[in-house]
């Protein structure tokens, strides 16, 4: 059988994180909200923010992309070497 151009498919469920922040974090994260709330018109919850902060400083540090880069090819290997997840979950 001829190799196929989509490899394994990735887990992209999301995944739920339970964290504690600092207090002086967490005030600011209050505050970030708030201020999101009144420029956009909409309520923002704080907890709703962590995410997209995570993603856009993951996304803007060259360092990490530049370590992530040199990775990949053992990440990758291992994907491919990873049994894809049974229908019923096991």
């Amino acid at each position: 059988m001829p190799k196929l151009k989509l490899g394994p498919i990735l887990d992209d469920r999301p995944v739920k994180l339970t964290v504690e922040l600092p207090a002086e974090l967490h005030r600011d994260l209050v505050a970030y909200a708030d201020a999101l709330s009144r420029e956009t018109g909409q309520q923002v919850e704080p907890t709703k923010l962590v995410a997209p902060m995570l993603a856009r400083f993951l996304a803007s540090d060259r360092g990490f992309r530049s370590a992530r880069r040199s990775a990949r090819p053992t990440l990758a290997r291992q994907r491919q070497s990873a049994p894809l997840p049974r229908e019923d979950g096991s």
